[in-house]
């Protein structure tokens, strides 16, 4: 009966009392469920009709996670002991909609609601307009909407009569069955539609324009992403992976390939052990860039040409905000300019999470941070000017790359932590300072029935 009196009370409470939360994939669910532990009000939309973000629309149906069970569940609610060390698509799927379940997160989860356009206004709210003409006011809206959906192409010369797909497109081995594939891209997602297509297809060829390094994603029989612990500095860790790599793979010479130009984790990592094996057995063929395309054939930049029936191309995805205003577009590549990875310096109440790459499962981390920034909002609501802000005062630098060690997040959330009252009382010093801070309003995006006299049907 409590709980039902206290639902009745958030449903009749003002939307500017609460936060919005966009996407209920692993990132928006983590959040949600820390707002609700801290008695903290919030509305959560996802655009698709089921949640789960890429688990639940961006997959393919063979796909497993690259970390392990043990790194990428929540801390606070573990995966079933039945679950393999590396998951599958479905097993992911169940296990959110469990963990929503679980928390009781769906009662304040909308799906199938899409946003058009966030703007601030006027008190420091926030107006949100949906893509069906309805607008709400939110004293704060946290981005949660992933960075597995914006695909990014390939600028090719020439023309290819056969098919060209992203790896989002590609969803079960039937689409490469029998065809002759390049797979295009070194990643993750690249490298296990190149595995599959060793499996099923005619031809399976994988052009990188440069070498990556190839985790096991086990060693000795542990998952490879379950020997790396917290106190282990970065420089260490590099370290390790090279040996295990040197123990396990060997070279890269030995599989004629060229030794990667970078070094380990400068880039994110490749975790994949099949690649290299199905090299060794010719039913991988590695190719450098692709120079041109030409009918129903592919010119490398070493000059060799393939015959193909469709191209794969892994080439990633951008970071991307298409319902924010020019003026609060703060990506810079792949990396989002904001303090402590989430906070605007010159906004107040939007919040951007999870769009970086961390080396390791989302689940543990969101869990970390998920309490840590809980108090970062209770706090905010205590001072007028944002909390980018104060991070700035006290020194911390914009972030230059999306990538990140797990373990200093780890170390960095538990320092703020420990160090939080010391945090609040240079807070309040540097409200004090702009005792006038007020949000930029910025100009109403376009009413829906002004959108719908511009389309021509």
């Amino acid at each position: 009966m409590v709980e039902v009196l206290k639902s009745i009370k958030e449903d009749k409470l003002s939307t500017n009392q609460k936060h919005l939360i966009i996407g209920a994939g692993f990132v928006g669910l983590g959040m949600a469920q820390a707002l609700k532990a801290a008695n903290m009000s919030y509305d959560q939309i996802d655009a698709s009709d089921d949640i789960g973000g890429n688990w639940y629309h961006g997959v393919y149906e063979t796909a497993h996670i690259i970390s392990s069970r043990k790194i990428t569940q929540f801390t606070h609610f573990p995966m079933p002991e039945s679950y393999p060390d590396f998951p599958s698509a479905k097993n992911m799927r169940d296990y959110l909609n469990s963990f929503a379940d679980h928390f009781d997160l769906r009662p304040h989860i909308e799906l199938n609601k899409t946003v058009s356009y966030v703007r601030p206004i006027e008190n420091n709210l926030w107006e949100v307009t949906f893509s069906n003409g309805e607008q709400r006011i939110y004293k704060g809206v946290l981005v949660c909407n992933g960075h597995h959906w914006s695909k990014r192409f390939p600028k090719f010369e020439g023309q290819f009569n056969g098919e060209i797909i992203h790896t989002k497109d590609y969803k079960h081995p039937d689409q490469l069955r029998g065809k002759r594939v390049l797979v295009i891209g070194a990643g993750n997602s690249a490298c296990d539609v190149a595995a599959e297509a060793a499996r099923v297809a005619a031809k399976s060829v994988l052009s990188m324009r440069e070498s990556v390094w190839f985790i096991p994603k086990t060693f000795g029989g542990v998952p490879f992403a379950d020997l790396i612990k917290w106190w282990m500095p970065e420089v260490f860790q590099r370290l390790m992976t090279y040996l295990v790599i040197r123990l396990t793979f060997g070279k890269h010479e030995d599989y004629g390939l060229p030794k990667p130009k970078h070094r380990i984790f400068e880039k994110h990592p490749t975790l994949n052990s099949e690649v290299p094996y199905y090299i060794k057995h010719g039913r991988i063929i590695p190719k450098p860039g692709v120079s041109r395309l030409d009918g129903e054939e592919v010119e490398f930049v070493d000059g060799s040409r393939e015959a193909f029936d469709i191209i794969v191309c892994g080439t990633g995805y951008d970071v991307s905000y298409p319902f924010l205003p020019p003026e609060l577009q703060r990506v810079e590549g792949s990396v989002v300019k904001c303090y402590a990875g989430s906070f605007l310096d010159d906004y107040k109440g939007l919040y951007f999470i999870g769009w970086g790459q961390a080396r390791g499962g989302v689940g543990s981390l969101i869990a970390a941070y998920g309490q840590l920034f809980a108090r970062y909002l209770q706090l905010q609501d205590e001072i007028n000017v944002p909390l980018g802000l104060v991070f700035k005062e006290i020194g911390q630098k914009l972030p230059q790359t999306h990538l990140s060690d797990p373990q200093q997040i780890f170390r960095g959330v538990n320092l703020a932590n420990l160090l939080f009252n010391e945090f609040v009382k240079k807070a309040h010093q540097v409200d004090s300072k702009y005792p006038h801070f007020s949000n930029r309003q910025l100009s109403q995006t376009p009413s829906y029935s002004e959108l719908r006299s511009k389309i021509v049907i």
